[in-house]
């Protein structure tokens, strides 16, 4: 016989834990079900084993989704500020790291215990490691069968994440519900993932790697619907297949295949300015003015690629030369030929359309008692926290309505 519950949670992570707790104590019978052996290991791994558990600043202009106004509803009821009520409750000392980026001073385990006692204080079921089965609906009830037995339920609250990082058992569980129920997908790719090339015009770039600077990087156009255009100030790092970095996480999640990326190395100044009015003053080789300014090996490489000479003379070099090689450097166009994929994603793009859900209560409008929140929904952030401040504010919409 089937075990009777109001709410099933599948998916024990950031989202799900918080949406079970919130039901939980409005004295809802829930139970949290999850497929792991181990508990929340994206929570657990998440800013270097600190866990940056929100980010001061979120609010819907952080986020990317198909239909951009969707997420405003959620985030305007359950704020950072919230959270962090929660974290002061359970004396978790934290601290701002930068732009308002939040991780706990001791570990990640922390927010993890966190949510386990507030599941606790609800007296949540936990039905862990276990897997579901199936998932069928008959009249007003939920079915589910698992490996650990057969549950029954009024409402079903899908918190299963996205494809990234598959090493920590990232599924595609929540999209297969989805497709099963009738909804549509808007269609998934790795977010905030280091981007690739390969080719010719890359291999003067390739032995650069391990350099590291503070850029600018836009892509992306203002046409069309949600939120297309991205422009990041922040740090970006030379790999040996590609180009990562906080700057370059940023920039993926707006980055369309086919497109270049434009990046300037040198976002203070404005580089053919400087070196046209320099010839009268500087009477220095090229490649050493440019090393004043930039890491020595990435000016070397940057007058290769422009066929300048390191050792030609400033003042020799006639203007429209140094406009070429001012355009290279603070508006260095290049074309990614792919990205590390979900194994290095910290986030995937797209997921639920969430045209289908009520952005009040995370439900399926066309399927009462059916619930996605967090991650498997198209709402996804910047890098920073604001992706589990998109998990608690969507886990608190749905649990307080579940």
């Amino acid at each position: 016989m089937a075990k009777q519950f109001d709410v099933a949670v599948i998916g024990a992570g950031a989202a799900g834990m918080m949406c079970a707790a919130v039901a939980a104590q409005r004295g809802k019978r829930v139970v949290l079900i999850d497929h792991a052996e181990k508990l929340a290991e994206k929570i657990r791994i998440s800013g270097g084993g600190r866990c940056n558990f929100t980010n001061i600043n979120a609010g819907p202009a952080n986020f990317l989704s198909d239909n951009p106004h969707f997420c405003k509803s959620a985030l305007s009821r359950y704020t950072p500020h919230d959270f962090i009520a929660l974290v002061k409750k359970h004396r978790i000392a934290y601290h701002e790291k930068h732009r308002g980026q939040l991780f706990c001073n001791d570990s990640a385990e922390q927010i993890i215990q966190m949510l386990k006692a507030e599941c606790a204080a609800g007296d949540v079921t936990w039905r862990m490691p276990c897997k579901v089965e199936s998932l069928e609906k008959l009249d007003d009830a939920f079915f589910i069968s698992t490996d650990s037995g057969d549950i029954e339920c009024a409402s079903v609250v899908i918190a299963t994440g996205g494809l990234s990082i598959p090493k920590i058992g990232a599924t595609d569980f929540g999209y297969s519900i989805a497709t099963e129920f009738g909804l549509r997908l808007v269609q998934t790719r790795p977010g905030l993932v280091p981007l690739t090339f390969d080719g010719p015009s890359w291999e003067p770039f390739a032995p650069l790697a391990g350099i590291a600077l503070e850029v600018e990087v836009e892509t992306g156009t203002n046409k069309g619907k949600g939120n297309k255009r991205g422009h990041f100030r922040e740090d970006l790092l030379f790999t040996h297949r590609g180009l990562s970095g906080p700057a370059i996480l940023q920039i993926s999640s707006y980055w369309q295949p086919g497109t270049p990326i434009i990046i300037n190395l040198l976002p203070e100044m404005d580089v053919a300015q400087e070196l046209i009015e320099g010839k009268a003053t500087l009477k220095k080789q090229l490649g050493n003015v440019l090393s004043q300014w930039l890491p020595a090996r990435l000016a070397e490489c940057l007058l290769a690629t422009n066929g300048l000479a390191a050792d030609a003379r400033l003042a020799d070099m006639p203007d429209a030369k140094l406009r070429k090689l001012g355009d290279a450097v603070n508006r260095w166009a290049i074309v990614p030929t792919g990205s590390e994929g979900y194994r290095k994603a910290e986030v995937t793009l797209g997921g639920i359309d969430t045209r289908e859900l009520s952005q009040q209560t995370m439900m399926a409008t066309k399927v009462p008692g059916l619930y996605f929140i967090g991650e498997a929904v198209d709402v996804t952030g910047w890098l920073g926290g604001y992706n589990f401040q998109w998990a608690w504010a969507s886990a608190v919409a749905c649990g307080q309505s579940v």
